[in-house]
């Protein structure tokens, strides 16, 4: 942190944008937790992928997660060629308030009946379109924070990782309200409605605090003077000092003692010339060919984390059911399976601004994240419904919550973990390239996650 920079008062900045954080990751997660709504509403089995009196089979699950994802990779492509083009403030506003209207639709279509074809295409279309505009929105808030100290960039990290608790959390709230399934819904649809408006509301704050001014319009600026005054003193007496100091000896009426003439303002001149194409050479950025094969390790491992995980959660998990009947089991799901996982993957990610094992330059590293895929088989060999190949080996509920723990801790760190390390291994001013290509791949990785989940389900 610069020793100039005014204090974060009330760390007011901190939390803005753990609440920017909570709010890139609303649509997804509020999707994802509603499953068993749609699902309803599609008149499937409670599994999620039954087949409805037609005959027909909707895969709501995988369709959401694919068309989650998809989005996300085009739409992070395409936000580096708006980048430019378009304001920061149009491409962070204009997203929330498209994002703000969507939400409101789908909250209205809770009340409206609807043939179950169209119902399913107008979701699928919100989805769609509601994860676009999360994607410019993610992409240029990574860039804002960027601007920041590193903490911040951690504290907003944080904000997206409990995005997911705060879903679960309200609908286990509707659940728990026991209110008609229509009004449950539409509370539950209410809510990230109100959160988008605190999440433009904290947005439009951010300008009027003094900490954030600092760095959002001011960094690149001082960095150049800073950068300027080392290269090419002004001060006068600075200037004297270094234009007039012999080489040899005391000066003695302008003349240096042993006779020997100081730099002239030409040589001097030519000096500052030399320093500064240095200085200009060495803060020019590395093509993204260059950064890329610094940071492919971590490019895979980010990769091929979300592919795991996205593979089988929620399309496969949502549908495992619990051994015991009653009331609890509307609450398993909601409980087990999104509290759970949103739980410990923000567990595993704060754990890594204290601990960081393996080292990044360790060869350990990309075979522990690897060893993940063994997560697979074992979430699919648990109790899921509407199975037809595999056999089940872990009906009990507790396995499936230990494999959950497990699955989930180790998504968040990996995830965490990698990327942090990419940026450390390139210069500070490939840094954000680095950035830029991790959050390339870490879409990547969850868009091809989404298109393995269906023939995963199949297998089941």
């Amino acid at each position: 942190m610069s020793k100039d920079a005014p204090a974060d008062r009330g760390f007011l900045v901190a939390i803005i944008f753990f609440i920017l954080g909570l709010g890139t990751l609303l649509p997804w997660n509020f999707f994802m937790t509603a499953s068993m709504y749609f699902n309803k509403r599609l008149n499937t089995s409670e599994s999620g992928n039954g087949t409805i009196a037609s005959g027909k089979e909707y895969y709501f699950n995988n369709w959401m997660t694919l068309l989650s994802q998809l989005p996300l990779l085009l739409f992070t492509l395409l936000n580096s060629i708006l980048y430019p083009r378009i304001s920061e403030k149009m491409r962070i506003g204009g997203s929330l308030v498209f994002i703000f209207l969507l939400f409101f639709l789908t909250a209205v279509l809770v009340m409206i009946p609807m043939e179950e074809d169209r119902f399913f295409s107008i979701t699928m279309a919100t989805i769609w379109f509601i994860n676009s505009f999360g994607a410019v929105l993610q992409g240029s808030l990574f860039g804002l924070v960027g601007l920041l100290p590193q903490k911040y960039s951690a504290v907003f990290m944080s904000g997206q990782g409990l995005a997911g608790t705060f879903a679960a959390l309200a609908m286990i709230f509707a659940i728990a309200s026991e209110a008609k399934s229509d009004s449950a819904a539409l509370g539950y649809f209410i809510t990230p409605c109100v959160g988008t408006l605190i999440t433009l509301f904290s947005y439009m704050m951010l300008p009027k605090l003094e900490f954030a001014r600092f760095y959002l319009e001011n960094k690149g600026k001082s960095y150049e003077l800073e950068t300027s005054r080392e290269l090419l003193p002004t001060g006068d007496a600075e200037v004297s000092e270094k234009t007039s100091e012999p080489l040899n000896g005391p000066v003695a009426n302008g003349t240096p003692s042993n006779g020997i003439n100081s730099v002239s303002e030409e040589d001097s001149g030519k000096q500052a010339f030399i320093s500064l194409q240095q200085e200009s050479a060495s803060t020019q950025k590395s093509s993204v060919i260059q950064v890329f094969r610094k940071i492919w390790v971590m490019a895979f491992c980010v990769t091929f984390v979300f592919i795991v995980t996205l593979s089988v959660f929620p399309a496969v998990t949502v549908d495992v059911k619990t051994a015991y009947g009653g009331k609890w089991e509307q609450y398993f799901i909601p409980v087990f399976c999104f509290l759970c996982f949103n739980l410990c993957d923000w567990a595993g990610r704060t754990v890594t601004s204290v601990f960081k094992w393996p080292h990044k330059d360790s060869r350990l590293f990309p075979l522990l994240v690897v060893s993940r895929v063994i997560f697979v088989p074992l979430l699919m060999m648990c109790n899921v419904q509407d199975r037809q190949n595999l056999p089940v080996l872990f009906s009990n509920d507790f396995i499936f919550v230990f494999i959950m723990l497990l699955f989930s801790v180790s998504s968040g760190y990996f995830v965490c973990l990698s990327m942090t390390y990419a940026p450390q291994l390139v210069e500070p001013k490939d840094a954000e390239t680095a950035g830029a290509l991790m959050t390339f791949f870490l879409a990547l990785g969850l868009s091809l996650g989404a298109a393995i989940s269906f023939p995963l389900r199949l297998l089941v």
